[in-house]
């Protein structure tokens, strides 16, 4: 892969799914410099002059090898702060840098994401006045849509993505439907908005799981565009929550931290703060936030958001579901040890991460034993990390197969065990072959 960028040009090769090589073939100019500085100060890569081409570097970047002194074959979690900044000067998507996402396959081995692209990059939703319905169209109203999203939410909480992905398409046309409607009538005009703005948060959020991190951007910004014209708060707020998603996705780190920074000073001043359903949204404005300062390699902003968080949680006094936020203490709890594990702090991940989330929407049980799994990996303890993985494949098969960080993980716990794990018969290396961590 060969980029032109900032003065100089870099080839990029990228060695399975934790190595890449870059060529800097000129390091004249500041976008130059500002990327051999990257490299070559970063602990997640080794640079060297290319003694074959004058004036050079050949940069590998092998996957983040710190090694603790009791585990050779121990590593820490991969520093995605440094490929965001990376993709920022090469000026290419993280996913370039990250892999490209899997496709999502049903059951049927259908895939509909190109179906959500092509709705969500319909050319008629650049123009309401040149692509509107006609005046004598029907047009759906926002009640039946609703129930209909409600119902599509249950199935991304009950890890049912391929359902999910399959309605998608649909739902986001009615969707641009209804915001025709609330043109046509003042009094539904703020339901339609909401319901708009339902439907594109479920799609950005289903994305950037997916790893499709530039049409979930698309999405999320499409459900705050939604959510500004109904004038709902927490139609806003809920919004706002997949905006993050999306910026997370894209290694936008920063921006999310101060997205939810903005949103929730802006919440607080307009909702109720006995409210359950705003103290949920604002709970999880903060616990998001906080995952994208951990990324961000910012403990002490993670650290204070995630204590904002329990604050709220104490208050609301369980585990709750409102606007599908899943918010609670078990919930802040999830999200304290995921920000631990961006962090690097493996060894509080694997004591504190036996929990009981029976209980939970099982999207968050998935995601925890996924977090947990990783941690086990990389603490040694390749066997636990497995049958972590294989629990949460038996709870729900999509979420699980299609993840990027278990294809990570499996891949990882294969170079654990090269002779045992690596071997086509092997159990590992069948779930590994199901989850298309390896051909």
């Amino acid at each position: 892969m060969c980029w032109a960028t900032g003065g100089f040009l870099l080839l990029l090769t990228a060695q399975g799914s934790r190595r890449l090589w870059v060529s800097l073939l000129s390091d004249s100019g500041s976008g130059a410099a500002a990327l051999a500085h990257l490299i070559t100060t970063s602990p997640c890569g080794l640079a060297t002059r290319n003694r074959y081409w004058p004036g050079s570097w050949v940069v590998a970047l092998t996957g983040w090898p710190k090694r603790s002194p009791d585990a050779a074959c121990r590593r820490m979690p991969p520093r995605i702060d440094m490929l965001a900044e990376l993709a920022r000067v090469l000026r290419v998507p993280l996913g370039e840098l990250v892999g490209q996402p899997v496709l999502l396959e049903d059951d049927r081995q259908q895939d509909d994401v190109p179906a959500v692209r092509d709705a969500l990059m319909s050319p008629r939703r650049l123009s309401r006045l040149l692509f509107g319905p006609e005046a004598e169209a029907q047009l759906p109203s926002p009640g039946p849509t609703a129930r209909l999203v409600e119902q599509t939410w249950n199935d991304y909480q009950a890890g049912r993505l391929g359902k999910v992905i399959a309605g998608l398409p649909g739902l986001l046309q009615t969707a641009q439907e209804i915001e025709g409607q609330a043109a046509r009538s003042p009094a539904e005009r703020r339901d339609c908005w909401a319901v708009s703005a339902r439907v594109h948060h479920l799609a950005a959020t289903t994305l950037a799981k997916l790893g499709e991190s530039d049409i979930s951007w698309l999405a999320a910004e499409r459900a705050m565009r939604a959510a500004d014209e109904s004038g709902d708060p927490l139609v806003l707020a809920s919004a706002a929550r997949s905006a993050t998603h999306a910026l997370l996705a894209n290694g936008r780190y920063d921006e999310a931290m101060q997205l939810g920074s903005t949103t929730s000073v802006w919440l607080s001043a307009r909702v109720d703060e006995s409210d359950p359903a705003a103290i949920s949204l604002l709970g999880m404005l903060y616990l998001r936030a906080a995952i994208a300062a951990a990324r961000a390699q910012d403990r002490p902003t993670a650290t204070s958001l995630l204590n904002r968080a329990e604050v709220l949680a104490r208050r609301l006094g369980s585990d709750e579901n409102y606007w599908q936020t899943s918010f609670g203490p078990t919930n802040a709890v999830l999200h304290r040890l995921s920000a631990e594990l961006n962090l690097g702090n493996v060894s509080y991940v694997v004591e504190h991460g036996q929990l009981d989330v029976d209980h939970m929407p099982l999207e968050r049980r998935v995601s925890h034993r996924i977090d947990f799994a990783r941690a086990l990996s990389l603490a040694g303890r390749g066997d636990d990390a497995f049958a972590e993985l294989l629990t949460a494949e038996r709870a729900s098969p999509q979420l699980v197969r299609n993840n990027p960080r278990v294809r990570d993980t499996l891949r990882d716990l294969i170079k654990q065990a090269p002779i045992t794990g690596g071997a086509r018969s092997s159990k590992l290396f069948v779930m590994a072959q199901r989850c298309r961590a390896v051909q």
